[in-house]
Order: structure tokens, then C-alpha cells, then sequence
């Protein structure tokens, strides 16, 4: 159980992030949920339950300033941070190299990776000098193979998984633990984007490449977030767990 764990969580209104955020809320954390300014953050609101009161914070994980607030708001209000689920994160768009725009590959490494590097800058010396924390990473299985026409989002998602590793390292002699999760195909608005996008129809049919047979779930994705955040795996440290049904097994 994480009763009384502060939990916060950036990317909050997403699929994978409000699931987390849920997950976690039911386990008894207290959450700290932070978004986009124009994010709606209606769907999480509605699926927290009644007895959470979150802490919601409008924030932009690209600029550094916004990170730096996010945390002390955080720490004012809750004394402390146990849980980081460093989750925001953008899929851009889908182009061979050659024809990829670099003003959208710069903006998916601004928040995938940039917005990954300011909250592990931020909320390690908070859990460094508390003597514990659990930070996860959410990166993908794009961090661990390739795939045409997404040099952007295989790129950022490759280097979330090496600063997991550097994190790892540099937390660990002060109690600080970092992992990252990477799912496989979630049913979600970024899978469904990406495979309309490409022009592979419907993201269910996706499933017939999948071992398990389907699409995993958010709800998926969060219980691995919160083994990860939880004492339960206190013996892990830089690793990275996937989650995606067999898929990248053979």
C-alpha cells in the first residue's frame, strides 16, 4: 500500500497518467497531478476517487521555471515527494527522415526529453534530502527498437531510458531509486493517433502482432507504475520494465 506516499505526477490528464493517478489515489497516495495549461483535466477529476483531494498544477514541463514551481507548490503543500511519475510526453508527427521537420523533432526532444532532464533535476535534491523517493520514467518500447517514419518520438524515448540509467546511479547512494516503464501498444488517443497517421487504420488491428492477442490497458500500465513506486520493489534500481504483451520478445 503507499497510504500517505505523496505521488506526483506530470502528464496527469493523459490516459496513462490519470490511470496511474487513480491507481495510486485507491492505494492510498496523495496526489499531486500536474498538466498543460490547456490540458482538460476533467476526465481525471472524474475518475480520482471521492475521498482524494488532489493538488492540481498548470504547468509546462518544457520550461524550466514552470518545473521549479510545480515542485516547491508540491512540497509546500505536502511536506514531501515520494512518488515521481515523470510521464508527460508528445508523440509529433510521422515522417521518414529525410522528410521529418525539425522544428517538430526539436519540440518532441523539448518535452520528452528536456521535460524528463528538469523534473529529475528538480525532484531529486527534494528526495536526496529526504533519504528516500521513487522516481519512474515513462518511456515506451519505442526506447528499445527502432520504427520507421518516428525518428522523433524513438529518439526521445531511447534517451529517457539513458537518463534513467545516469538517475539511477546518482540517486541510489542517498536512498533514491529510478526505473522507467515502457509500454507496448495502450489503447489511447496517442496509439489511435499514430496508426491514423500512418495510414494503418484502426489501432485495434494492431493487436493481431501482439503475443497476448490485444491491446494492453492503462489500467496495465499503472500497476507497473506503482510496483515501481512502491516498497515492493525496493531492490530495483535502473531498471527497465516493459509492458506490452510479448510484443518486442522475439
Amino acid at each position: 500500500m503507499l497510504d500517505g506516499k505523496v505521488a506526483l505526477i506530470t502528464g496527469a490528464g493523459g490516459f496513462i497518467g490519470r490511470a496511474t493517478a487513480a491507481l495510486l489515489a485507491e492505494r492510498g497516495a496523495r496526489i499531486v497531478a500536474i498538466e498543460h495549461p490547456a490540458a482538460d483535466l476533467s476526465a481525471l477529476e472524474a475518475v480520482l476517487p471521492s475521498t482524494c483531494e488532489p493538488l492540481m498544477i498548470r504547468a509546462d514541463v518544457t520550461r524550466e521555471e514552470d518545473v521549479r514551481r510545480y515542485v516547491d507548490l508540491a512540497v509546500s503543500a505536502m511536506g514531501r515527494i515520494d512518488i515521481f511519475f515523470n510521464n508527460a510526453g508528445i508523440e509529433g508527427p510521422q515522417a521518414p527522415i529525410v522528410d521529418y521537420p525539425l522544428a517538430d523533432f526539436r519540440r518532441i526532444l523539448d518535452v520528452n526529453v528536456v521535460g524528463v532532464f528538469l523534473g529529475l533535476q528538480a525532484v531529486m535534491p527534494v528526495m536526496i534530502a529526504q533519504g528516500s523517493g521513487s522516481i519512474v520514467n515513462a518511456s515506451s518500447i519505442a526506447g528499445m527498437i527502432g520504427a520507421t517514419s518516428m525518428a522523433g518520438y524513438i529518439a526521445s524515448k531511447h534517451a529517457v531510458l539513458g537518463l534513467t540509467r545516469v538517475a539511477a546511479l546518482e540517486g541510489a547512494p542517498a536512498g533514491v531509486r529510478v526505473n522507467s516503464v515502457h509500454p507496448g501498444f495502450i489503447e489511447s488517443r496517442m496509439l489511435s493517433d499514430i496508426v491514423g497517421r500512418l495510414g494503418g487504420g484502426e489501432a485495434a488491428a494492431l493487436a493481431q502482432g501482439v503475443p497476448a492477442g490485444r491491446l494492453g490497458t492503462p489500467l496495465e500500465v499503472a500497476k507497473a507504475v506503482a510496483f515501481l513506486a512502491s516498497d515492493e520493489s525496493s531492490y530495483m534500481n535502473g531498471h527497465a520494465l516493459v509492458v506490452d504483451g510479448g510484443l518486442t520478445v522475439g
